[in-house]
């Protein structure tokens, strides 16, 4: 199965980047997000593309400007992901290649970074558009696009959000956080496939 799940490193360390990845990877999850305020951010996803290159996608998160897609595009990134609908960020984005996942939370918005040429919506921050917000979202989008419900998201909801609409997720803090260990991260990385899993197959029965 290919999960749709962005697993988010945000304050990843580029000599713990490679490490973490593996755990994430060897759970399934195979599209791991660096955020660029994270320390050596461009670092780690170039060290990440070349030694997993096959394995899995890469990218940046918390892109704001041009000049970041550019810079996460020589550093071997694959996809793009951003807290904001930038029309010119997801327009460079798709000019160099790259996969763009802009961050929105109305119709308008929702519009806007389709008709530019995103690939995917990143919903949020989903804990302010609930449940409700995410049907209706769905209702107008139609089927199309994929909805990643990202910010206060968990496995243990993701059910709730796939009825509602949703697709797929970003996991952050639910996942990596600073000072976790490998061996944790990849227990929360398994946990977070069993439940995209089950949250699916629930969706699947229904359907």
């Amino acid at each position: 199965m290919s999960r749709k799940v962005i697993g988010i490193l945000r304050g990843i360390r580029p000599d713990e980047a490679a490490d973490v990845a593996a755990a994430v990877l060897n759970a399934g999850i195979r599209r791991v997000e660096v955020t660029l305020d994270s320390p050596g951010a461009l670092d780690s996803i170039d060290e990440l593309s070349g030694k997993f290159s096959g394995q899995g996608e890469f990218g940046a998160g918390t892109v704001l400007n041009e000049r970041d897609v550019e810079a996460a595009a020589e550093s071997g990134a694959s996809f793009v992901v951003s807290p904001d609908c930038n029309l010119s960020v997801i327009r460079r984005t798709k000019d160099l290649g790259l996969s763009s996942f802009p961050g929105v939370f109305t119709a308008t918005e929702c519009f806007a970074a389709l008709r530019g040429g995103a690939d995917g919506l990143k919903m949020f921050p989903a804990s302010l558009l609930g449940l409700d917000g995410m049907a209706a979202l769905r209702t107008v989008l139609g089927s199309a696009p994929d909805l990643y419900a990202v910010g206060g998201v968990s496995p243990e909801n993701f059910g709730e959000w796939i009825a509602a609409g949703a697709d797929g997720f970003g996991i952050g803090s639910a996942l990596f956080k600073s000072g976790l260990s490998v061996d944790e991260v990849g227990r929360r990385a398994r946990a977070t496939a069993i439940a995209f899993d089950k949250a699916i197959s629930g969706r699947n029965r229904l359907n």
